[in-house]
C-alpha cells in the first residue's frame, strides 16, 4: 500500500487520478497533531490546493490502539451530507475518496487560518466563537433527532466503540478503580442510546478559525447515536484548559456556561438528556488524563490534579451542567 508521506509517490498517485497536473510545481507538507491518519497538505503552481488524508490502522499513541481503516469511508460520507445541516462555510469540501488505499482528499481551506486550539491554548477566548462551537453541534443533532435517513447513512458504531468507547472510557476504567463502575454502566448506557447524529470527536483541535468564521473537521467517528457524548467531549476541553492556564481559569469557566447555554437554546434538551450530558462530562475528564489519548499540554501535576477533581465530584455527580461547572470551578479553587 502506498505510504502519502512519501511525497513523488504522492504526486504520481495524484496525476494518475487526474486530480493534479504534476507538470508544474508542487509543494507537499506534513500536517502533524492528529493521532488516527497520515495527513498531508499539498498546493501547486496552478493555485490547486487540498489535503490528503490515509487512515492507519494502528494509531500514533504510547498504547496500543487499533482501529480498522475503513473508518476514512466514514469521513467521505459525512463531508458529503453535512452541507444540509450546518452552513457551507463551515466545512471542507469533499473531492475524493480511493477504498483500496483508504484515502481521503477534501479542499484545503484557504490561508489566512488558525486551529482554535491554538488560540485558545494563548489564551485567546472569543464568545462568538464559543457561540458558533455550540451553534454547529446543536444544529447536527437537532435537525437529525429520530430520522431513519441519518441513522441507516450513519448506523455502524464500530468506529466509535474502538476510538472512543474502547480508548477513552473502558481502558481509564481498568486505570481508575474508583470510576470503573461509572465508566462501564456510561459505556452500555451510551452505546444503546441512539436519537441523533453524533459528531464523536467535537473538539477545538478539530476546527479551523478563518474570517472568524469556524470550520469543523474530522468526522470519522461519526455515527447515530447519543449527542450527550458530543456536549461532554466539548466541556471537557474548556475545562481541562482552565486546569491548565489558571490566568485564564474564570474565561474558560466562562465558555463553559456559554457553551452550553447557546447550545441548549437551539436544541432544547432534556433533563434525562441533560444528566447524560453531565455523566459524560465526567468520563471525559477523567479519560483525558488517564485513557489511551490523554492531553498533551496538561502536565503530570495537572493530569493528577484533573483526576482528583473528578473523583471527588463523583460521588455527588449533579444532574445539571450549571451545577456541574460551579463544582468544577469551586473545588479548583480549593
Amino acid at each position: 500500500m502506498m505510504n502519502i508521506t512519501h511525497f513523488p509517490d504522492l504526486i504520481s498517485y495524484l496525476g494518475r487520478k487526474g486530480l493534479l497536473d504534476t507538470n508544474q510545481n508542487i509543494s507537499c507538507k506534513i500536517l502533524t497533531g492528529g493521532v488516527s491518519n497520515r495527513t498531508v497538505f499539498i498546493s501547486a503552481a496552478g493555485g490547486d490546493s487540498f489535503i490528503v488524508k490515509q487512515a492507519l490502522a494502528k494509531l500514533n499513541v504510547k498504547e496500543d490502539w487499533f482501529s480498522r481503516p475503513e473508518r476514512i469511508f466514514v469521513e467521505a460520507r459525512a463531508l458529503d451530507e453535512l452541507p444540509n445541516l450546518i452552513p457551507v462555510s463551515s466545512i471542507p469540501a469533499f473531492i475524493f475518496e480511493d477504498k483500496e488505499q483508504f484515502i481521503l482528499i477534501m479542499q484545503a481551506i484557504p490561508q489566512p487560518h488558525e486551529n482554535w486550539k491554538t488560540q485558545l491554548l494563548r489564551g485567546s477566548i472569543l464568545l462568538d466563537h464559543v457561540d458558533q462551537f455550540a451553534r454547529l453541534l446543536a444544529l447536527i443533532h437537532s435537525q437529525t433527532i429520530d430520522n431513519d435517513y441519518y441513522a441507516s447513512l450513519f448506523g455502524e458504531k464500530e468506529f466509535f466503540k474502538s476510538l472512543r468507547m474502547d480508548a477513552y472510557y473502558r481502558f481509564t476504567a481498568t486505570q481508575v478503580p474508583e470510576a470503573s463502575e461509572f465508566l462501564l454502566q456510561l459505556i452500555s448506557e451510551t452505546i444503546h442510546k441512539e436519537y441523533c447524529l453524533v459528531h464523536g470527536d467535537f473538539s477545538p483541535k478539530n476546527v479551523l478559525v478563518r474570517d472568524e468564521n469556524l470550520i469543523l473537521l474530522d468526522y470519522e467517528v461519526m455515527h447515530y447515536g447519543d449527542g450527550a457524548f458530543d456536549i461532554g467531549f466539548a466541556m471537557t476541553h474548556f475545562l481541562s484548559k482552565a486546569n491548565h492556564l489558571l490566568l485564564f481559569r474564570g474565561k474558560f469557566i466562562e465558555a463553559a456556561r456559554r457553551f452550553w447555554k447557546t447550545y441548549n437554546h437551539i436544541a432544547k434538551i432534556n433533563a434525562e438528556m441533560e444528566a447524560r450530558a453531565v455523566r459524560n462530562t465526567l468520563a471525559c475528564l477523567l479519560s483525558r488524563v488517564r485513557g489511551k489519548s490523554p492531553l498533551e499540554y496538561l502536565s503530570k501535576i495537572e493530569r493528577d490534579t484533573q483526576l482528583a477533581i473528578c473523583l471527588k465530584i463523583l460521588p455527588q455527580l449533579p444532574r445539571n451542567m450549571n451545577h456541574f461547572i460551579e463544582m468544577w470551578e469551586t473545588i479548583q479553587h480549593e
